[in-house]
């Protein structure tokens, strides 16, 4: 069904003119005059300017469309604005002999001014009977498309994945990143604060004996908490409130300025005060709120500075994820610890498992494997993303590995709904999915299977009602694997 802008030539072009122009299309080229004439009687020419649709997706396909002159866009309104398929003259597309094409797979526009033949599919069996080359000719090009879709379909669903991965990676880098920006800020704010305490303790000329029972009481201080900058979690809001309203009110008693500041960071290191009573008994009401004040910011610093620790360790964490899951600097074919790689991919993956149970259950000791360790993150990527799909935000995702005789077990178990029956056996086959359009296009499952098959392995799935189960058997000894 051709859309209304399409239509015929206000002049037919001269049939041998016609024939001249399909011997430029690639599959029909040499072919015979009387054959390309035959053609150019029982199709039927169309021209389309610039901007004009030619097809919409899903309109019955009923044409074979030889392209003699310009350039044809055909892309996906449904899920994505990908190009699919980009026609230009010398190719024969549309609906083929043998074609098992029912509908347009995208709407097709013309991105210049286009001269097309057309011909109908009831005319197929008098074509291949009139052309007997047609038979041959149409079967490769049938391939040939097949191939490029294929590849198309596969770079979408590669970027589609490279997107996700690229989005899970953001969020887990953003939390340590933004910690480590509010400590830093923190870190400068407390050290501009004690840039001025400086001069008020050389101006306190304090005795040696009153500096070493200051350090003293510090250090018992810390000593209490057990770790000097990391105090026990605080599991009592009240008696946290309470603590730090007791210590704030003697501050204040003593006339000691930013009490605010200084009493939240004491009574975060537990401190009470008792503990500011034994202080006051060796320093003088000044001297203790220029020694209090320097000490809660040497806490807040230190806290701060521990922070940027951890948070840069996280990132460091996660860049050693990304290099272990990519394999990047490594030669393909490695010797693998396959829980490692496990790991990695769950790693990557975090940002989606907020809500979900995570349980791993590895056989200790396991031997490492020879293998193509990048492909093997990809199966289990595709795997674990499909138990997070059917878990949605909630459940639990289990992943097993062991030894089971000569071979290598992994097995990722979710709680989701499971796979119907009907569908467990096609959910291999490529471009199959129960996605909804635009979530997948059906190869993640059909390319862990290819490089599963790629190791001598074996991919089976075992599903019911809330246990689902892919196992994945790989050989241990590499002369079987290679």
């Amino acid at each position: 069904m051709l859309a209304p802008t399409v239509t015929p030539p206000a002049t037919p072009t001269p049939l041998e003119e016609i024939a001249e122009a399909i011997d430029h299309i690639g599959p029909l080229h040499g072919l015979p005059l009387e054959d390309r004439l035959w053609l150019a009687r029982h199709g039927q020419e169309y021209i389309a300017n610039p901007g004009d649709t030619l097809f919409e997706e899903g309109a019955p396909a009923e044409h074979m469309v030889l392209i003699l002159k310009g350039e044809i866009h055909v892309r996906r309104q449904r899920g994505s604005p990908m190009a699919l398929f980009i026609g230009r003259a010398g190719q024969m597309t549309g609906i083929l002999p043998f074609s098992r094409m029912k509908s347009y797979g995208g709407q097709g526009f013309a991105v210049s001014p286009v001269w097309t033949l057309l011909v109908h599919r009831s005319v197929f069996p008098e074509m291949l009977n009139a052309i007997p080359s047609m038979t041959q000719r149409v079967v490769s090009t049938l391939l040939d498309r097949v191939r490029e879709v294929t590849r198309i379909e596969q770079q979408a669903e590669k970027l589609a994945a490279l997107g996700q991965l690229a989005g899970n990676l953001a969020h887990e880098l953003n939390n340590p990143a933004s910690a480590a920006q509010r400590a830093s800020a923190t870190l400068l704010a407390a050290l501009r604060a004690n840039r001025s305490n400086r001069i008020k303790l050389i101006t306190l000329r304090l005795t040696g004996e009153q500096m070493e029972r200051t350090v003293a009481w510090e250090e018992s201080i810390f000593s209490r908490t057990g770790e000097s900058l990391d105090p026990p979690a605080e599991t009592d809001a009240l008696g946290f409130i309470g603590r730090e309203e007791s210590l704030r009110a003697w501050l204040n008693g003593v006339g000691c300025g930013d009490a605010w500041e200084v009493a939240a960071q004491l009574a975060e290191q537990r401190v009470t005060t008792a503990d500011l009573d034994e202080l006051r008994g060796f320093l003088s009401p000044g001297e203790c709120c220029v020694a209090l004040q320097y000490f809660a910011r040497y806490l807040r610093s230190a806290r701060a500075a521990e922070t940027i620790v951890n948070s840069t360790a996280r990132i460091f964490d996660l860049i050693g994820a990304v290099k272990d899951y990519s394999n990047m600097d490594r030669a393909p074919i490695l010797e693998v610890d396959v829980p490692a790689g496990l790991d990695a991919t769950l790693q990557m993956l975090r940002s989606r498992m907020s809500h979900i149970e995570i349980e791993r259950d590895y056989q200790p000791d396991l031997p490492r494997i020879s293998a193509y360790s990048g492909e093997l993150n990809q199966v289990w990527t595709a795997l674990i993303e499909n138990a997070l799909d059917a878990l949605g935000n909630n459940g639990r995702l289990r992943v097993a590995c062991r030894l089971e005789g000569d071979m290598l077990l992994v097995e990722i178990w979710d709680t989701g709904p499971g796979i119907p029956p009907e569908l467990q056996e096609r959910i291999f086959e490529p471009f199959f999915t129960t996605k909804a359009p635009g979530k997948g296009l059906g190869l993640g499952l059909d390319n862990a299977m290819r490089i599963v098959r790629k190791h001598s392995g074996h991919l089976s799935v075992k599903s019911e009602p809330g246990s689902t189960c892919f196992r994945v058997r790989l050989p241990l000894d590499q002369l079987q694997a290679y």
